[in-house]
């Protein structure tokens, strides 16, 4: 069976620290999976706050996790920080990829890397959005 293979990009334009707590641990004594989406959608959700938005009010649309993918490194542990980096990247009318990795800050061993698709989305109308014109130039993109 082929293996998810992740490409990360060439530089990420957003960093965080999160760290690994003894709830984020499994049997196995080191961090769960179920754990590190919790902790990547907490690096999510500040990376959308570093930009003065909540992920359901960007400017006047939510967002929709539409799929993602995950490569795993190495293990982590209790007691570690994990630096996510994040990248918004792959752009369409509706939403982007977030690219991701996720890093132990002492020895900068990477953990994991993955992708989280996303879409805007009018909870109101119950449906997409184009993404907002606001938030791209914020990115520095052009609309």
């Amino acid at each position: 069976m082929a293996r998810i293979q992740i490409q990360l990009p060439e530089q990420f334009s957003f960093r965080t620290d999160v760290p690994i707590y003894l709830t984020h641990i499994n049997m196995a004594q080191h961090l769960d999976n179920s754990a590190l989406i919790g902790l990547l959608s907490e690096a999510r959700v500040r990376f959308f706050q570093s930009l003065g938005y909540q992920e359901l009010d960007v400017e006047g649309v939510g967002i929709v996790i539409t799929d993602a993918a995950l490569q795993y490194k190495s293990e982590a542990f209790h007691g570690e920080t994990l630096v996510f980096a994040i990248a918004p990247d792959d752009f369409n009318k509706y939403g982007f990829d977030l690219m991701w990795q996720a890093t132990d800050k002492a020895t900068g061993r990477e953990v994991a890397r993955g992708k989280t698709g996303l879409i805007f989305f009018d909870y109101a109308a119950r449906k997409p959005a184009p993404i907002p014109p606001p938030f791209l130039a914020k990115l520095g993109r052009a609309g």
